[in-house]
């Protein structure tokens, strides 16, 4: 059983790099960006990385699901499925930003049982396989050392797809992290940010409107570094919440103190 989730990682980080080096080819063309949700967007490359991503996967696993980005659930169900995000950080990409990453998860009975995180222009490849595999660019992935909220660096997601509500509410979070931790980052490619928290360039990630296919990949992985991911009220978070607290585990408590009732 353990040998056939690292053989199924090795098929998805090919094509993982394939889908990279689609998005990679596309950055200099016309892009034909249109609209989603709100000011959120979709480009011709966001489609073009599924196709590849969804061809490969229904190769490498043909009796397996598959729930991505934009085509949706396809696939028979009662079995392994793929949760993927073929471009998470579309608008970063559309504007020429490199914080963009394609991540590609395999879940069976409710567990990530193997995952990567390709981010081509950060240069960085995260893997993780149930097994025992988490590694970061080939390091073992592993978690910051910073023990104080004071010295931490967390980044948090505020994005275009955001209601008034929302907005308001990350606007609070940010108001409150800015007035006790070291920096505050917004980034918005969740799958790179929770890899930057399991390689210790990032002390904590915080999300209040996650989505799956972007974190799938990486929660797991965060974990393995020594990490921790919940809810705001400390649960162990899952692929079906819409809140996700991510760190080192180390300044988790503190972190959920100042975000307590946001």
């Amino acid at each position: 059983m353990s040998s056939r989730y690292a053989e199924l990682l090795r098929g998805a980080e090919a094509i993982a790099a394939r889908a990279a080096q689609t998005l990679c080819a596309m950055r200099d063309g016309a892009l034909d960006v249109s609209r989603k949700e709100l000011r959120d967007v979709v480009t011709a490359a966001d489609l073009a990385s599924e196709r590849v991503v969804l061809e490969g996967l229904r190769t490498l696993t043909p009796d397996a699901a598959i729930v991505s980005e934009e085509a949706g659930a396809s696939g028979p169900t009662g079995g392994g499925c793929w949760i993927v995000d073929p471009l998470d950080g579309t608008v970063n990409y559309a504007a020429g930003l490199p914080w963009f990453s394609v991540t590609l998860a395999y879940t069976e009975a409710g567990r990530t049982r193997a995952g990567v995180v390709h981010a081509p222009l950060v240069d960085i490849v995260a893997r993780y396989c149930e097994d025992g595999i988490a590694t970061i660019n080939g390091r073992t992935a592993r978690v910051s050392a910073r023990d104080s909220l004071a010295d931490a660096v967390v980044s948090i997601v505020l994005t275009s797809h955001f209601s008034d509500t929302d907005v308001a509410r990350t606007s609070d979070a940010v108001r409150r992290l800015g007035s006790v931790a070291r920096g505050v980052r917004i980034i918005v490619s969740g799958g790179l940010e929770m890899t930057l928290v399991a390689d210790g360039q990032l002390d904590a990630f915080v999300s209040l409107k996650a989505d799956v296919v972007s974190h799938a990949a990486a929660m797991p992985l965060v974990r393995a570094a020594g990490g921790r991911v919940t809810r705001l009220d400390g649960t162990d978070a899952t692929d079906d919440d819409l809140e996700r607290v991510v760190s080192n585990g180390r300044i988790h408590d503190e972190l959920l103190a100042c975000l307590r009732d946001v």
